[in-house]
């Protein structure tokens, strides 16, 4: 078999261009992947072509020789927006080999080790920064059976806030563990957005309303204040959605610090490499949570990933939070949240497959990206 072919589409979600995949190969197979990344649609469609002398004419069963070619025999390193094009190829590969087999692409990477995933909802709370409308929506949430919700409380902060700012924060936490009871997990997103002391300080303040997680406190690029941070807060401090290789993970991982991963599968490469970044959490008896703010696509992977991976903790889910026209996407299997937890996919490869009648509906706009650090972003509007 030998990949003949590659289409890009983009779908223009209002707070993120949607870049999505389909591979053909000359047995007539077709595999679907994808490639979203905030503010860079175009660029990693891009990338995706200009690297098709590397995939073209490959057998789409050889995935780590097309990791090798897409990525290390360039030479250059593009970061993200490399590693996402990379992808992009990589999980459509995933697709064509496991229709070709007939089986679910976790089938090939250890089989099943749960019958159904836990999920988190994210992208809930839109609307104004104010405890009244986190806790109405925060009661909505738990009230379609989720059991565990993520939440930026912060606004546009950065490095650090003001006494006000401040104390609305923490009042918003406080205000969605009133609305979901005690035994619902709340996640506190910081993007980024902290010197290490502002963290440390919101570390200490929300500790009361039992967070399961602080995540990215500090911005990613310097591990050894993720690390301080870590070390000395009592909240635990999940992380790793902007880390794009091995190297990286590692590098934080022998700190034992931090033991809630969150790999982007986008981000460092698609499927293998993700399930292989799990595998090294695991040997630091850590746990992993695959970070999924992408395109529907990113749902599918992930859950291939959790359904074959004994350390997966929880899985993100924006799917039934965004635009309504979202699951007209895609056909197929739909992965849909009961009870707070999503059935394992029988379905071979992904699952699923793109409606590109209904892509062709929504097209590119350049201001779809979230802008995280401009009031009002929590409104999800574009720029």
């Amino acid at each position: 078999m030998k990949i003949t072919k590659v289409e890009t589409f983009i779908a223009g979600n209002p707070w993120k261009n949607w870049l999505f995949t389909k591979v053909h190969t000359d047995e007539g197979i077709t595999g679907i992947g994808e490639g979203t990344i905030n503010a860079f649609g175009k660029t990693v469609e891009a990338a995706v072509h200009e690297l098709q002398n590397q995939y073209l004419g490959m057998d789409p069963f050889q995935i780590e020789r097309i990791l090798q070619k897409m990525y290390r025999d360039v030479y250059s390193d593009g970061g993200q927006v490399h590693k996402h094009a990379v992808s992009a190829i990589e999980v459509a590969c995933w697709d064509i080999i496991g229709k070709s087999l007939n089986v679910p692409v976790w089938k090939l990477m250890g089989g099943q080790v749960r019958q159904k995933v836990k999920a988190y909802a994210n992208g809930w709370y839109r609307g104004p920064r104010t405890p009244e409308n986190f806790h109405e929506k925060a009661k909505d949430v738990v009230g379609r059976g989720y059991k565990a919700l993520k939440f930026d409380p912060f606004g546009s902060a950065y490095q650090i806030v003001d006494n006000d700012d401040e104390s609305l924060a923490i009042d918003i936490i406080a205000a969605v563990r009133d609305a979901v009871g005690p035994s619902a997990d709340i996640l506190i997103e910081g993007h980024c957005r902290f010197s290490t002391s502002t963290a440390l300080k919101f570390a200490r303040k929300m500790e009361q309303y039992n967070p399961t997680w602080f995540e990215e406190p500090t911005p990613h690029h310097k591990i050894d204040a993720l690390v301080e941070v870590a070390k000395a807060s009592p909240v635990p401090i999940a992380t790793g959605e902007s880390l794009h290789t091995k190297y990286e993970f590692a590098e934080l991982l022998k700190h034992d610090v931090v033991h809630i991963l969150q790999p982007e599968p986008l981000a460092c490469g698609g499927i293998w490499s993700c399930r292989n970044i799990c595998d090294m959490v695991d040997a630091h008896y850590g746990v992993v949570a695959p970070h999924n703010a992408q395109g529907p696509i990113c749902t599918a992977i992930c859950m291939q990933i959790a359904s074959c991976t004994p350390n997966h903790f929880i899985q993100e889910i924006f799917d039934e939070f965004n635009v309504d026209w979202e699951k007209d996407l895609l056909t197929g299997h739909h992965y849909e949240v009961v009870d707070g937890y999503i059935d394992v996919c029988h379905e071979p490869g992904l699952g699923i497959d793109l409606n590109i009648e209904e892509i062709e509906k929504h097209p590119y706009e350049l201001g779809n990206y979230l802008p995280l650090f401009k009031d009002g972003w929590e409104l999800r509007e574009g720029e």
